[in-house]
C-alpha cells in the first residue's frame, strides 16, 4: 500500500511497499503523490498478474525503436538503417497500447501501394519483429512480440512471394574481357578494377571483405589471410576466419605486401568499385550483371577444380550446404571431368 508524508518543505512524498518493490518520490502536491502511487501500484499489479511491465502511458512505436537502436552496442547496417527510418516514419506515431493486427495490415496495403514486394515488406517485418521481442524480453515490457511474425505469416495469403529470387548469373569469359578492356581505355581509372575482379575470382570474396583485408592479416607462411567480422546470419561482429590465398590469388598479393606492411591491401571504397563495374556494364551494354556475380563464378570454379563441400564453404564463408548450394552452377560435363581425376591412369591409357 502507498503511504504520503508531507516534509517541512511543504511537499508530500509518496512510498510504496509491496512484496519486495520498494519505490519513494516527491512532489508539489498531494494530488501528484497519489497519482504517482496509483500508476505505480498498477504497474505492479499487471507485473505480479503476467510477469511483464505495462507499456508506459502515451509511449509510441518510434519512443521503441530509438530506444531499441540506443541499446545497440554496434552500428547497424545500411538496410537496417533505412527500414528502421521507414518504420519511424510509417508506424512511429502509433501508440504501442494501440498497435495491433488492423494496423499491420494497413501498413502492408501502404507498402504495396508503393510498390513495395513481398520479400521487402517481409524483411520490414522482420525488423520490426525484432524491436518487439527487444522490447518485451530486454524491457520487460507487456509487448505483442509475435504480432509482426503473424503478419509477415499473412503475406501468403495475400498472393506475395516472400522468397528472394535465387542468381545464378555469372559472367562469361568474352564479358570479362571486354570489361578489362574498358577500363583500360578510361586514363583516370585511379581503382585497379581488373586486379580487384581477379582477385574475387581467385578467392570467393565479398567486396566488402576484399578492401578490408589488411596486410597485417597476411600469414606469408601459411599464404593465408584474416578476413575480420565475416558475414554471417547470428554473430555479424567478431566473426573472424582465417582462409587460404590459393596460387592465383597469392601472386596478386604477393607484390602488394612486399611494398607495404601495414594498412589495407586494397585500400578503396567498396562502393566505388561497386559503381566502377556497374558504370562498365552499363557502358558495354552488358546486361543484369554484378560485382557480386563474380563471387558465384569462383564458388562454381572451386568444385570444378574438385574441392569438396567443407572446403570451399571455408573459403567463401558460408555455413551451411543450402546457403552454398546458390552459388554453384555445377554442370553434367563437370561430373565427367572430376570422375576423370579419381580414375586410376591405367583406365586411360
Amino acid at each position: 500500500m502507498a503511504s504520503f508524508s508531507q516534509l517541512p518543505s511543504g511537499k508530500w512524498r509518496a512510498q510504496i511497499r509491496r512484496g519486495g518493490l520498494y519505490r519513494a518520490a516527491t512532489f508539489a502536491t498531494k494530488r501528484e503523490a497519489k497519482d504517482w502511487a496509483t500508476q505505480i501500484e498498477a504497474q505492479a499489479n499487471h507485473i505480479a498478474a503476467g510477469g511483464f511491465a505495462p507499456v508506459p502511458k502515451g509511449a509510441t512505436l518510434a519512443d521503441l525503436i530509438d530506444k531499441y537502436t540506443e541499446s545497440s552496442t554496434k552500428l547497424p547496417g545500411k538496410t537496417k538503417e533505412a527500414t528502421l527510418n521507414m518504420l519511424r516514419r510509417e508506424l512511429g506515431k502509433v501508440k504501442l497500447c494501440n498497435l495491433n493486427a488492423v494496423v499491420l495490415r494497413d501498413f502492408i496495403d501502404r507498402r504495396q501501394d508503393d510498390g513495395a514486394g513481398g520479400v521487402t515488406i517481409a524483411a520490414d517485418l522482420s525488423f520490426l519483429s525484432a524491436v518487439l521481442k527487444w522490447g518485451r524480453h530486454a524491457r520487460q515490457l507487456d509487448l505483442p512480440e509475435r504480432l509482426a511474425l503473424e503478419a509477415r505469416a499473412s503475406l501468403m495469403h495475400r498472393g506475395l512471394n516472400t522468397r528472394s529470387q535465387e542468381r545464378d548469373r555469372e559472367p562469361t569469359d568474352g564479358e570479362l574481357n571486354r570489361i578489362y578492356g574498358y577500363w583500360a581505355t578510361l586514363k583516370r581509372q585511379k581503382i585497379p578494377m581488373q586486379t580487384l575482379c581477379e582477385f574475387a575470382l581467385a578467392t570467393g570474396m565479398r567486396q566488402g571483405e576484399i578492401t578490408r583485408l589488411e596486410v597485417e592479416d597476411v600469414n606469408t607462411e601459411a599464404k593465408t589471410v584474416v578476413i575480420r567480422d565475416r558475414k554471417d546470419p547470428r554473430n555479424k561482429k567478431g566473426n573472424d576466419q582465417t582462409v587460404p590465398l590459393l596460387p592465383d590469388a597469392w601472386a596478386i598479393v604477393a607484390p602488394i605486401i612486399k611494398e607495404r606492411k601495414t594498412g589495407f591491401i586494397f585500400p578503396y571504397d567498396p562502393h566505388s568499385v561497386s559503381a566502377s563495374f556497374t558504370r562498365a556494364c552499363i557502358a558495354l551494354e552488358i546486361d543484369d550483371l554484378h560485382f557480386h556475380d563474380l563471387r558465384h563464378r569462383a564458388a562454381a570454379q572451386f568444385f570444378r577444380m574438385g574441392l569438396g563441400i567443407p572446403q570451399v564453404a571455408l573459403l567463401t564463408g558460408h555455413k551451411t550446404w543450402a546457403m552454398l548450394r546458390r552459388y554453384t552452377d555445377i554442370k553434367p560435363e563437370d561430373v565427367h571431368n572430376a570422375m576423370k581425376k579419381t580414375e586410376p591412369k591405367e583406365q586411360h591409357k
